[in-house]
């Protein structure tokens, strides 16, 4: 399967969901060179918004991922995802992980606060502020996380100046 990030965020505004577009996708959206082949966003959590986010994974078709498995089908209406923090899909156009509450925030409200409105692919996308993607990832500590940190600290120093 080939990664389609543009068709994933038109889907979700088509269905009208409240998100922040965070992570790789929304670094590289900022300027970052470091490739990605997932969409990550922090959605609302009402339920309204949940049922909404729900048709567009209908839409998009998608299941679980399991490192080492196939990909699973769930039940992901807003009822089952009211306590998830994250959630690591595969759809048609690649992978989708949601996070309700990455690492260093707290949420969509928090940030949305700094977040951008800007279009990707003909999708109106609240985009995540880099100094808030930067938080999250220093949060978060993974390697991957680690290494991309120096490019993004230069991208925001520079953002800054």
């Amino acid at each position: 399967m080939s990664f389609n990030g543009p068709a994933i965020l038109d889907c979700l505004t088509r269905h009208e969901v409240a998100y922040v577009l965070i992570g790789g996708f929304a670094a590289a959206a900022h300027g970052s060179p470091i490739p990605t082949m997932d969409i990550d966003i922090t959605p609302q959590r009402t339920r309204d918004n949940l049922d909404r986010l729900s048709a567009a994974l209908d839409e998009l078709g998608a299941k679980v991922r399991v490192e080492g498995s196939e990909a699973l089908p769930f039940a992901h209406d807003a009822i089952s995802r009211a306590g998830i923090e994250t959630l690591n899909l595969t759809t048609q156009h690649g992978d989708l992980d949601l996070a309700f509450q990455p690492a260093g925030t707290q949420g969509y409200d928090d940030l949305r606060r700094d977040a951008i409105a800007i279009e990707i692919g003909g999708a109106r996308v609240l985009l995540a502020s880099l100094a808030d993607i930067v938080r999250s990832k220093a949060a978060a500590g993974r390697d991957k996380d680690r290494r991309a940190l120096p490019v993004l600290r230069e991208l925001l120093a520079r953002q800054q100046r």
